[in-house]
């Protein structure tokens, strides 16, 4: 199975076929490949007992080898009578059957329905030197020809690289004339090519066009293939045109990758894709280092399911480091999507190699080494696709990490983040089946555990009489991993969460095995009216936490919405809170001007504020307090670090930003 590339890098696709063409002058046409790199095709779509045309066939050695290997009727014409009289002179004698006429390919003398094969290697490409109408006319007249001398069901085999007018026109006129059409990826010429050119990377993909003539057709057939691999049917004219504008963009992306270094400059994000599918199968980010003493030249790193989620993986920061580990010039990180299935780690790098070795630097000619975490692929198992009119389709799945089962919650629209983690145990029961439990004992996220200590600072250090039950309020449930973990870690905590989404409900509860109750319970609102009428009715909490995301991708800020950092919202915050109470806030942001626009709303609110930037991760975790005790950074560590003494395992490393 060969993949469909499709990078996501902008090019100049017009400048590059200039270059080209520039470069290669009269040698261009070199490009489309010999008897032995075609052979595959021609016998596929041409017989012995074929009457083949050849058009415009120069002083090509390509008929002159299907000649010697069996197909012997072969017309042979051009418009050149130089070409024509010294093909007849080579060919006399030892290719007697076979003929060469001089003929304007646009205006043949052959009666109709002469042929059942019309072979064109790059003629078309050279009639079709640009989109100009004169030119335009003239193929017109050319297709109009081929298949006026052809029989029903005799096809057109066309050898071409497929410039995008030269495409468009096939597509739009074939179909028209009731021609099947089928375009190949000749990957053996092309990589026959970079052999050749072992020096040149300026390299371009080749195409087989096949059109098949037929009386009528009910709707139009359009298929793509790689070399010899099953083809794929498309429905519309569009499709096709994508299939081989992605083969053509990842090809001028693959010889920029191999003429330079990138390091200094942003990564190159590819996806890989069944011709067949919309969703990719593979996305792959390519690293470049300078190139240095000691380094080895590439390699491929293979992201097992289940962990492209995490900070080394999932971040441009964490993918240099892995880099910097791996000690390789070049790195290319593959992730492996969901709705897929992957057998062995073997087999997915069978499928990735020829991808891999297109991205490859120039002169490379050592073994691609591939590195992994371990042996395998990694597992993944969906346990349902919901739909939430609020967050879109998301899955529950299950995937194995680092020796552990977690559940998680993802939503499809920002798939590289979990938005909600837990961990499974298995329960093993005498004489039953084992079952699955959830672990309220583990946090996933290293900011909902920054998060919870604050949570014991405001219900045990600021207020430390333990027979009163304190207030905390948590806008944003997802799969309720945070409130399970404050419900079964602080008895003395009186639990609301606040959730815009019903269905989040529904899936903390079936998939997270969230229990309400007396200490713990969840309103369906939206927390901004929901923070409004706590205010408008002297409601108060120990504790507010906001760990709600934004819908919109768009922006540098995706947690929370800025909506949740209004003034007006803030300062209902700080009378909720009251003179002891914390309040606290996740925030995701890579847009610094937005970042400090939220830390300033923050400062003119509330007197004390500290933010903790998390290791390794894109969180930050803002502290507020109308306490001004708490204006100094050192206070904030010394009081943090006692609250995290009573609910975490092993001390907390903080570090201010």
């Amino acid at each position: 199975m060969n993949l469909l590339p499709k990078t996501r890098e902008e090019f100049a696709q017009t400048d590059y076929w200039n270059e080209f063409f520039k470069k290669r002058g009269e040698k261009a046409f070199e490009w489309y490949g010999e008897y032995l790199e075609l052979c595959d095709q021609i016998h596929k779509y041409i017989k012995p007992a074929d009457r083949i045309l050849m058009l415009g066939c120069g002083n090509s050695k390509l008929s002159m080898d299907m000649y010697d290997t069996g197909f012997r009727d072969i017309t042979n014409i051009d418009i050149s009578p130089i070409a024509v009289k010294k093909m007849l002179e080579l060919n006399a004698k030892s290719r007697p059957d076979m003929k060469f006429l001089q003929m304007d390919a646009t205006a043949m003398t052959f009666p109709d329905e002469s042929f059942s094969v019309s072979l064109d290697k790059g003629t078309l490409d050279a009639l079709f030197a640009d989109d100009e109408p004169e030119t335009i006319a003239v193929v017109e007249n050319y297709f109009k020809e081929i298949l006026r001398t052809m029989r029903n069901g005799g096809r057109y085999v066309g050898i071409s690289l497929l410039q995008e007018h030269i495409l468009n026109f096939l597509l739009d006129f074939l179909p028209k004339q009731n021609c099947m059409l089928r375009i190949v990826h000749c990957l053996g010429v092309e990589q026959a090519n970079k052999e050749k050119n072992a020096d040149d990377a300026l390299t371009l993909p080749v195409f087989v066009v096949v059109a098949t003539k037929f009386k009528s057709l009910p709707m139009p057939v359009l298929e793509f293939g790689f070399g010899n691999d099953k083809m794929q049917r498309f429905s519309t004219v569009s499709e096709l045109n994508n299939a081989v504008s992605s083969v053509q963009k990842a090809a001028l992306v693959c010889n920029g990758l191999a003429r330079s270094n990138i390091a200094g400059h942003n990564e190159v994000i590819m996806d890989l894709h069944r011709p067949s599918e919309q969703t990719p199968r593979y996305t792959i980010h390519i690293l470049d280092k300078p190139p240095a003493r000691g380094l080895g030249k590439y390699a491929a790193f293979i992201v097992p399911q289940g962990r492209e989620v995490e900070w080394l993986f999932s971040t441009p920061a964490g993918r240099k480091k892995l880099q910097d580990s791996a000690n390789f010039q070049r790195l290319t990180v593959v992730t492996l999507h969901r709705d897929q299935v992957y057998s062995t780690l073997d087999e997915v790098k069978q499928e990735l190699a020829d991808s891999i070795k297109n991205l490859s630097p120039a002169g490379l000619t050592e073994q691609i080494p591939y590195l992994s975490l371990g042996s395998d692929v990694g597992k993944r198992e969906t346990l349902i696709c919901g739909f939430s009119k609020i967050s879109g389709d998301f899955r529950i799945e299950e995937v194995e990490a680092n020796g552990k089962t977690l559940r998680r919650l993802i939503f499809l629209s920002n798939q590289f983040v979990v938005q909600s983690e837990a961990l499974v145990k298995t329960v093993k029961i005498k004489g039953k089946k084992d079952r699955k439990k959830i672990d309220f004992g583990y946090l996933a996220c290293q900011h909902h555990l920054y998060m919870s200590v604050g949570v014991q600072l405001a219900t045990t250090v600021q207020n430390p009489k333990r027979d009163v039950e304190k207030d905390v309020l948590v806008v944003g449930l997802g799969g309720g991993g945070l409130c399970s973990f404050l419900h079964a870690a602080l008895p003395q905590a009186r639990i609301t969460a606040v959730e815009i989404d019903p269905i989040m409900l529904e899936v903390a509860e079936q998939y997270f095995e969230l229990k309400q109750d007396k200490r713990f319970h969840v309103v369906i609102d939206d927390g901004l009216d929901f923070v409004e009428r706590c205010r408008n009715e002297d409601i108060h909490f120990d504790a507010v936490l906001f760990d709600v995301d934004s819908k919109d991708l768009s922006l540098g800020m995706s947690c929370p919405p800025q909506s949740f950092l209004a003034t007006k919202i803030l300062q209902h915050i700080k009378e909720i809170i009251g003179p002891k109470g914390l309040f606290m806030l996740n925030l995701v942001c890579r847009d610094e001007s937005l970042r400090a626009e939220a830390l300033h709303n923050l400062h003119q609110v509330f007197p004390a504020v500290c933010s903790y930037k998390l290791e390794e991760d894109i969180n930050e975790i803002i502290y507020c307090a109308n306490d001004e005790k708490y204006k100094t950074v050192e206070q904030w560590k010394k009081n943090m670090g006692t609250a995290g003494r009573g609910l975490v395992k092993t001390p907390l490393r903080w570090q201010s930003s």
